[in-house]
């Protein structure tokens, strides 16, 4: 009776062994299995300054939850307000000279061209004027050269006693009054080469404004491209400004916080770790002999080590196409022969669809089971 009972025994282990063995080797057939787990977050961000400064205010600390454009801490910002201010100042006068200028250039345009145009006009009248005193002057002179030879006859005449002094007297009366009309002209050819030689002077006056205008434009181009020069400047200093005031790139909690208030921080040095909750995902570094089967959509369900009586559900989302130790710092050597055969493991990237994500941390491990498909 005994020993039945202990062949029963026997072969009831042997059937458990054997039903355990084919259910663990059907398990592993049909999932691949591997506790090289990891939980990640696509957006996890180390947030810093870009300026350098001196922490005044912190406003979120370790686990807070923070807003897109939410700010989390300020630098203070007595420096880049001055720097600003300055510049602005220097802008506004610039801008005032740059007016006064164009006032001026405005106002030399008006006249030089009234000037010239009234230059031009006075010294062609002048001229026309001029030349008709000359041909004037020189019928003057051709009648003035006859009444002389007149007059000399006349005279000769009158003291021979055979002409009245009467007819001499109008013969030189007329011979006067022609060298008065000659002094005249020329006196009033001379007043008028000083008026053409005055034209002249106000058209070469006119010149010299002209040249005067051309500096001006080239002053006021240079004070326009150092205002544009400041005005880009000062938008940097406006960026300066707006960057001591470090804000939230996304929606998240804050992980870690590295600044407190009163330290001096330099521009890139990290003040908080962001990660968004809703960004989390499991990563495997599957096996490479594990991976017959396991394809884009397969399921996967996975138990962390923190909770271990909760399942997670998930799907496969990606593949990496190389090894995780292809992207080592220190990857291995093998030219000089010395080879030792490794299993490689793949990256997989498992989006989570079912389960608390809210209890999830990043750097968390445990186990998963891909479900293989045909």
């Amino acid at each position: 009776m005994k020993r039945v009972i202990g062949i029963g025994v026997i072969l009831s282990l042997v059937l458990g062994f054997s039903t355990y063995a084919f259910l663990w080797i059907k398990h592993r057939i049909e999932y691949a299995v591997s506790n090289a787990v990891f939980v990640r977050a696509e957006e996890l961000s180390y947030l810093a300054f870009k300026v350098d400064g001196k922490v005044e205010k912190v406003y979120k600390d370790l686990g807070d939850w923070v807003e897109e454009g939410e700010v989390l801490a300020e630098l203070e910002s007595t420096y880049y307000q001055l720097e600003l201010e300055s510049l602005e100042r220097k802008i506004e006068a610039l801008k005032k000279k740059k007016k006064g200028l164009e006032l001026k250039l405005e106002r030399i345009r008006k006249e030089l061209g009234v000037n010239l145009e009234s230059s031009k006009l006075r010294a062609e009248e002048v001229k026309k004027r001029r030349e008709a005193l000359e041909k004037r002057l020189k019928a003057v002179e051709v009648k003035l050269e006859l009444l002389r030879k007149d007059r000399k006859r006349y005279r000769d005449l009158l003291e021979k006693g055979l002409i009245p002094r009467r007819k001499f007297e109008e013969v030189d009366t007329r011979y006067r009054a022609m060298l008065e009309e000659k002094s005249y002209i020329k006196k009033s050819i001379e007043e008028l080469n000083t008026a053409y030689l005055r034209a002249l002077t106000g058209i070469k006056s006119a010149r010299i404004s002209l040249e005067r205008i051309k500096e001006l434009e080239k002053e006021i181009e240079y004070i326009g491209k150092e205002i544009e020069s400041l005005e880009e400047k000062k938008k940097l200093a406006e960026e300066r400004l707006k960057d001591t005031k470090l804000r939230a790139p996304f929606n998240g909690v804050i992980a870690k916080r590295f600044i407190s208030r009163g330290d001096t921080v330099r521009a890139g040095q990290p003040a908080f770790a962001l990660v968004n909750p809703g960004s989390f995902y499991i990563e495997v570094l599957l096996e490479e002999t594990k991976l017959k089967g396991v394809k884009k959509g397969s399921i996967a369900y996975i138990r962390l080590d923190a909770y271990p009586d909760l399942v997670f559900e998930g799907v496969v989302e990606d593949i990496s196409p190389a090894s995780a130790a292809t992207f080592a710092l220190v990857p291995r050597d093998v030219s000089a022969g010395e080879f030792t055969k490794v299993v490689q493991r793949i990256p997989v990237k498992i989006k989570i669809t079912k389960g608390d994500l809210r209890l999830l941390r990043v750097g968390m491990g445990g186990e998963v089971e891909i479900r293989r498909m045909k």
